[in-house]
């Protein structure tokens, strides 16, 4: 691997202090965030400029902001974008850091599609496929992004609707589900114990876009041999990580 190129590094840090804030800094600002000589903050900010990334604010002299240059690069990325095979790569590295089964599935209608899965390597472990459709109210994915939806949103999806059981285990009744959708907006963070899969308990964790919209959920599967509390909670905080990354790689901004 190449050396870093100091000068590029150096722009690049100046362009990333824009993304914070209101968006405008001034050459001392930048100066004072970076600690760089006043005369290279200078030569970066005009050579910037000069090229379309930071424009002047015109009604704040001496003041810079993101210009057409930054904004053109990030459409390019958004559209060679693919959600499902940043979900593949993202559930492969989490995968990799628990050994259990990493999915990403996104909400259609009353259902959750799965559109990227990684397996374990137990003998003993989840077994489903990507592309497998499963009722949403069973499965932590599911309930994930029935709480990421606004109220009436999902008043129209699940209203008259019969909640069907995949054990014995699943939530049913409507009253019962929107309690335990509340619990899960409240803590960002969705689990379901045997609702799915009579040998099997999950945790999910949202994933967003550059809107900040909630787009698909990433969960862990685990056999019930192999849960306990203590294993929950590891697993909770790994998924909110998983999902943080496939959030940033789909351009949002913070965590999910």
């Amino acid at each position: 691997m190449g050396r870093l190129v100091p000068a590029v590094t150096r722009a690049l840090d100046m362009l990333e202090l824009f993304l914070e804030g209101d968006g405008s800094l001034s050459a001392p600002d930048v100066t004072r965030r970076l600690q760089l000589p006043r005369t290279t903050v200078h030569e970066l900010l005009t050579t910037l400029a000069a090229r379309a990334y930071l424009v002047p604010v015109p009604e704040q002299p001496g003041h810079y902001r993101l210009g057409v240059r930054t904004y053109q690069l990030g459409s390019r990325y958004a559209e060679q974008l693919d959600l499902a095979a940043e979900g593949q790569r993202v559930a492969r590295a989490v995968a990799e850091t628990c050994d259990e089964t990493v999915h990403v599935a996104i909400l259609e209608d009353t259902d959750v599609i799965y559109i990227a899965k990684v397996d374990s390597t137990h003998a003993v472990r989840m077994v489903s496929a990507a592309g497998r459709r499963l009722p949403a109210h069973c499965t932590s994915v599911g309930k994930m992004l029935l709480a990421s939806l606004p109220d009436a949103e999902l008043t129209a999806r699940i209203s008259g609707r019969e909640l069907a059981a995949m054990t014995p285990d699943s939530v049913t009744d409507p009253a019962a589900l929107r309690e335990a959708l509340a619990v899960v907006g409240e803590r960002g963070v969705a689990s379901e114990h045997r609702e799915s899969n009579p040998d099997v308990s999950c945790v999910a964790a949202p994933v967003r876009d550059g809107s900040g919209r909630v787009v698909a959920a990433l969960s862990i599967s685990v056999p019930m041999i192999r849960w306990s509390e203590e294993r929950e909670s590891e697993l909770e905080q790994l998924a909110l990580d998983g999902a943080a990354e496939l959030s940033t790689r789909l351009g949002h901004r913070g965590r999910a």
